[in-house]
């Protein structure tokens, strides 16, 4: 179990490692949109190009990220639910849901999208638009990017095992029981909504 935890931090610190050149191409994305904007506006000039390096960053942010969300918990989760679950819990049906549909979606994309890749790096594919940009490396983005969320989940499994197995004092690397931004404000929401309508029965 020890060098299995090896692993794991090893695959958690590559995640930790794209998150942060994510955060790079949020920036760069930003930027290249507002330029692009700005030149159209003053210039009346635009480029296909400028078009595309978009939503090729913005692909890059999405796919490469998933495996970073997945580290630090921040994918879709029923809160409320898996707040009032113990820890074992939750660690259980971590494992039986990557297991059963995570990873083997994660095979699934790599094998479909891996030829897609392949081909347009072959044929040099470009893009239809006129001077648009090469595609293989918004290809190559699918392939990689599920191999990187299949790699967290392989260390995922390895900590919720760890922390079944006692090897490990908690199954995730944040706290779930943490409420999350959206729960705090959803119950804001409640608390004011009960406040008003308690002082609207009181001046009845």
């Amino acid at each position: 179990m020890g060098a299995l935890q090896k692993l794991s931090s090893l695959i958690d610190a590559v995640s930790e490692l794209v998150g942060k050149l994510i955060m790079w191409l949020v920036l760069a994305c930003v930027l290249i949109s507002a330029g692009n904007a700005i030149v159209r506006r003053a210039f009346n000039y635009s480029s296909n190009a400028y078009l595309e390096i978009q939503w090729y960053l913005f692909a890059a942010v999405f796919l490469l990220g998933a495996g970073f969300v997945f580290l630090k918990n921040g994918h879709v989760r029923i809160d409320f639910v898996s707040a009032r679950l113990s820890l074992r819990t939750n660690a259980i049906i971590d494992i039986v849901g990557i297991l059963l549909f995570v990873a083997p979606f994660c095979v699934l994309m790599i094998d479909l999208s891996w030829p897609l890749f392949a081909r347009a790096w072959a044929s040099g594919e470009m893009s239809p638009q006129a001077g648009g940009l090469i595609r293989w490396p918004v290809l190559l983005l699918i392939p990689v990017g599920f191999a990187l969320l299949l790699a967290q989940c392989v260390s995922e499994l390895i900590k919720r095992a760890a922390f079944l197995t006692g090897h490990r004092a908690e199954p995730y690397s944040v706290d779930i029981h943490e409420k999350s931004d959206e729960l705090k404000l959803a119950e804001e929401l409640l608390e004011e909504a009960e406040r008003k309508g308690q002082a609207a029965g009181g001046t009845r």
